[in-house]
């Protein structure tokens, strides 16, 4: 019986090696850079950040002087105005949390941002990635940018500036034209 077994095996592993995969791979971090308008979205998408950064820090200086302000007078308040300027220190506090959470929370205005801005890039990248393939007759190509672990990948591999040519997007090279950055193609067939 263990016999038939690995002789099954042994024919499984024959069967799937008499027909060779095509494999190659992208690095779509190294493909959006290279990208005018990714680098758009992503300048917008930091402007806007550093906008509402700014707005909610400031909302916390003045909730600072706030309670400073509390601190000094406390001795001199009655406990209903003491409670009065807690309660307002702490509606404030809150208002910021919510306005923290409104635009930089999980789904909030950044996030949603970020979608409509980043995400019309990627697809386009997908779709070159996707018409590559089917051109140059590969059956798959992996990310290395993705969370997919290659511990090594030959440079032959990467058809990253394949793709970039596809999407007829103009890699942009260091002074002396060739590309520097690790594993690029330098070889291409």
């Amino acid at each position: 019986m263990k016999k038939f077994i690995c002789g099954m095996v042994f024919i499984l592993l024959q069967a799937g090696t008499a027909e060779a995969q095509r494999f190659a791979y992208v690095d779509s971090e190294y493909i959006l850079e290279q990208m005018p308008e990714y680098k758009a979205a992503q300048t917008e998408l930091d402007v806007l950040a550093e906008q509402w950064s700014k707005e909610i820090e400031e909302k916390r200086i003045e909730i600072d002087r706030l309670y400073r302000a509390l601190q000094a007078e406390l001795v001199l308040l009655t406990e209903a105005m003491r409670k009065e300027k807690e309660g307002t220190i702490k509606q404030k506090e809150q208002e910021v949390n919510e306005l923290q959470r409104k635009r930089f929370g999980y789904e909030g205005e950044l996030f949603e941002k970020q979608k409509q801005l980043i995400k019309p890039v990627q697809d386009k990248v997908y779709d070159a990635v996707q018409k590559y393939a089917r051109d140059k007759g590969y059956d798959m190509i992996f990310d290395r940018a993705g969370e997919f672990t290659m511990l090594f990948a030959n440079p032959k591999l990467d058809k990253s500036d394949e793709v970039l040519e596809v999407m007829g997007v103009a890699k942009k090279t260091p002074t002396g034209g060739s590309s520097n950055r690790p594993g690029a193609n330098t070889n291409k067939k």
